[in-house]
């Protein structure tokens, strides 16, 4: 495996041993490719982020947590990637770990081995259990600062919480749901990736609360837990579809809008109205094709940047903190999408050094 950094650098980057890092660019055996793409992945990263080390300011490697589908994961290193160049009062060097389903041993021990490393701070998406909470609290009790993203962790000890206002993203969709199908009667489909997601818990609360007060004649049948992953989806519709009468709307809060679709069609239940969150390539497509009726969608470049600028206040980089790290709400229709490579505008440096 070639490249021109050096090892330490490399195991550092990735959370690998120096022993692991120099089996694997060596190609000696009984290595994972799993390891193998832990290394390729440090490496990729090290190329992306060289540019900025011409920059004055210091090194901080800040370390990301995410359980959620490839496909979002992937969204938020991209992000990432994209607003490190507007940063201008350190040289940002962001680490991640993402699997698309997390217990909450994994969670855990990932953190733990976070703190063993060192970090400059830890931006987690992880259900909110007790374990997890516990490990955060003794994260930021040994000085490493947390920020949650997309879906909070209920410890008043986390630096910040980045991403949407998920209750008023509940509200929005109760909204438009009541304003497109009426006061009749008829069921509306509800999906969480997963009830221990504290942000897709506020969505649907704040929806139900909504919904009842606009359209109390509709009827909701929930079908959560599938992870926003397309098997784990599939699998609980089959559980709800059979049966199921008129389904007037969906409000999917967690993903996997291909497995619901695929299973309405085939239950010949598709909707008249879908309100979806999110726009990754997948949904993208759908909402192109028609499939999906609303999407709420908020900036990922906009919370990396909230992400970036709260450790560097925390670490006295920044003058002012942020006013807020609450992410506006862009309802995306088949007639408004965002171009895909829309250019991210830098933010004025008034507020940095």
């Amino acid at each position: 495996m070639t490249h021109r950094f050096p090892i330490k650098e490399v195991a550092r980057q990735s959370g690998l041993s120096t022993a692991t890092v120099d089996r694997v660019i060596n190609n000696r055996a009984n290595v994972s490719p799993q390891t193998k793409a832990r290394v390729a992945a440090a490496i990729s990263e090290l190329e992306g982020q060289e540019a900025q080390l011409a920059a004055r300011g210091r090194r901080l490697f800040f370390d990301f947590v995410i359980e959620a589908p490839t496909r979002f994961s992937r969204e938020v290193q991209q992000a990432a990637e994209q607003v490190l160049p507007s940063i201008g009062s350190a040289v940002c060097r962001p680490r991640f770990q993402a699997q698309e389903i997390m217990t909450e041993d994994d969670v855990t021990a990932a953190l733990s081995r976070i703190a063993k490393r060192g970090s400059h701070g830890i931006c987690i998406k992880a259900r909110d259990l007790p374990a997890i909470r516990a490990a955060v609290d003794q994260l930021i009790a040994s000085g490493i600062p947390v920020v949650t993203l997309v879906t909070d962790l209920k410890t008043p000890k986390r630096l910040a919480y980045v991403g949407l206002d998920n209750q008023s993203a509940g509200r929005t969709a109760a909204y438009l749901i009541a304003k497109s199908i009426g006061n009749g009667g008829g069921a509306v489909l509800t999906s969480k990736s997963n009830d221990r997601f504290l942000g897709e818990e506020e969505r649907e609360v704040a929806f139900k609360e909504t919904l009842a007060r606009l359209c109390p004649k509709l009827r909701i049948i929930d079908a959560s837990g599938g992870s926003g992953v397309h098997g784990e989806t599939s699998r609980i519709m089959q559980s709800v579809i059979a049966g199921l009468d008129e389904v007037r709307a969906v409000y999917s809060m967690g993903g996997g809008n291909t497995a619901i679709l695929h299973a309405l069609d085939q239950n010949w239940s598709l909707p008249d109205i879908y309100v979806a969150h999110d726009l990754d390539n997948q949904n993208r497509r759908l909402i192109e094709d028609g499939r999906l009726s609303f999407v709420l969608h908020h900036d990922l470049r906009v919370d990396l940047l909230n992400v970036f600028q709260a450790f560097l206040h925390h670490h006295k980089l920044m003058v002012m903190p942020l006013q807020t790290t609450m992410s506006h709400i862009q309802v995306v229709t088949p007639e408004n999408i965002p171009p895909f490579n829309k250019r991210f505008q830098k933010r004025t440096s008034s507020n940095t050094h």
